[in-house]
């Protein structure tokens, strides 16, 4: 999840208007939308513009939303074959910072053989943003996340899923009743439309796989070539929730990667254990050590606790670049027992957007969340027990069983119907969108998919994995078309 700061802006609707909001079916546009195409500020070569979506697609003329857009035209026109969009994850990612940074790697490794576009959905980057007025405490990372106290106590995570659910009905507005996976599918096909084309290709990471599949769903004769990198479960009884719960099992699945790197002897003095089987008791003891006394980071004065420790390491497993922060942190905080001299990973709470759009998708996507506070005490009970590194934190509470009442639509099914042009490809070992929830996605499309999986560990395959048989795989589809069967990738 790589949320990006946001500034709001919005026209006010009628409460008829607002009722409507996610209820409502896409209704086609009277006419496509125009794109005054700049250049970009940053001067890097890509374009931006401004889309105007309907706030409320049942009413199609009536109030808009802006939605920041941007493109990079294809270098080598002669080969140039479509449009490809690049879906961000998140929820609240930046789809225009996905291509300032894979844009000009992606159009070298397909040759030019796409313009390459993208959004930032709306609430997210320079589209317009949504603000809950949630307190600065309940948006540090740590808090925001429902980490448990020291001994499963749920009580404080309880008081503050309240606060934010309540924060947001006050204070959200109409913006945020209509951020939801399937609105943003719909405002892809708008961008479509302006782009002026028939079908798009598209590469969708994370959670832009599920937005990536809504789409294909709902608008299967507007897919070309479609790739879902590091899928979730879209069983849409689960939908959000099942995803945040299957972290704890792809932490388990993931840390002994960074167990056997600790104890790897090319770390020198920075090797955490002679042995790869003790970084994980190491750990534990460590932060059940935190837990009963917190230290304090010399930078901030911030406490590092246990769950902060156990937040830094369920992040720093999505890449192995992000293990030697993990392990300076567990060096440091084993050393002596003043201020930690490391920098405090999380000086900064979330923006207010960050939260209130993460918020906004998972409790206004229409799955259901158990409404019953015991439920969730016994869910992280059971959780902490069988997966102690994760501490019962992803089957916590969050602020949607107080969501206030808004009307949702049911999430999409993914179902086999539509054309055979989906390449899946993932990780052995994810911890945050875990191999198993992706096989259940595989299994969901059917015929429509092919997948290629990566004997690798992290969150993240083409372009980021730095594994050329995964890489080369979606390559030879995105250019050629190319899908063999379902295939293994070897480490390298």
């Amino acid at each position: 999840m790589r949320p990006m700061t946001r500034k709001a802006l919005l026209t006010t609707l009628s409460a008829a208007a607002l009722a409507a909001t996610l209820t409502a079916p896409a209704h086609a546009a009277t006419k496509a939308p125009q794109l005054a195409w700049q250049p970009c500020a940053e001067k890097d070569g890509r374009e931006c513009a401004t889309l105007q979506v309907p706030l409320d697609y049942a009413r199609p003329d009536g109030p808009t939303v802006d939605i920041a857009v941007s493109r990079l035209r294809s270098d080598h026109p002669q080969a140039r074959r479509g449009t490809l969009l690049l879906i961000p994850g998140g929820p609240g990612g930046s789809g225009r910072e996905m291509l300032a940074d894979k844009g000009k790697r992606l159009r070298e490794k397909t040759g030019g053989a796409y313009d390459l576009v993208s959004l930032d959905p709306r609430g997210a980057g320079g589209s317009a943003q949504p603000d809950c007025g949630i307190d600065e405490d309940d948006r540090q990372l740590v808090n925001f996340r429902p980490w448990p106290g020291p001994d499963g106590d749920i009580s404080a995570n309880v008081a503050r899923a309240r606060r934010i659910a309540d924060a947001c009905a006050r204070n959200g507005g109409p913006l945020l009743r209509s951020i939801s996976s399937a609105n943003e599918a719909r405002d892809i096909d708008r961008f479509r439309q302006a782009l002026g084309e028939e079908k798009l290709s598209a590469w969708g990471v994370s959670y832009g796989t599920y937005v990536g599949a809504v789409y294909a769903q709902k608008y299967p004769q507007h897919t070309d070539r479609w790739v879902l990198d590091s899928s979730g479960d879209p069983d849409p009884s689960r939908v959000e929730r099942g995803w945040l719960a299957n972290m704890s099992g792809g932490a388990d699945d993931r840390f002994p990667d960074f167990a056997a790197w600790a104890a790897d002897p090319a770390r020198g003095a920075d090797r955490l254990a002679a042995k790869a089987a003790d970084v994980r008791p190491m750990f534990l003891a460590l932060a059940a050590e935190l837990d009963r006394k917190p230290r304090k980071f010399a930078d901030t004065g911030h406490e590092l606790t246990g769950n902060l420790l156990r937040q830094v390491m369920q992040n720093s497993l999505y890449g192995d670049d992000q293990f030697p922060r993990l392990a300076a942190l567990i060096r440091a905080a084993r050393t002596g027992d003043g201020a930690v001299s490391v920098p405090d990973p999380y000086p900064k709470p979330l923006s207010q957007a960050d939260a209130a759009v993460f918020a906004g998708i998972v409790c206004n996507d229409g799955a259901e969340w158990p409404r019953s506070v015991d439920a969730y005490a016994r869910a992280v009970t059971t959780d902490r027990a069988r997966h102690p590194l994760t501490a019962g934190m992803p089957v916590g509470i969050t602020p949607c069983p107080f969501w206030k009442d808004t009307p949702r639509e049911k999430p999409t099914r993914i179902t086999s119907d539509g054309p055979s042009n989906v390449l899946m490809i993932q990780n052995l070992r994810d911890p945050a969108t875990p191999y198993g929830g992706a096989l259940k996605m595989r299994a969901a499309f059917g015929g429509r998919a092919r997948m290629v999986s990566v004997d690798a560990g992290g969150h993240g395959v083409y372009l980021d994995g730095g594994n050329d048989c995964g890489d080369a795989a979606v390559t030879r589809f995105l250019v050629r078309g190319e899908r063999a069967g379902d295939v293994v990738c070897g480490s390298r």
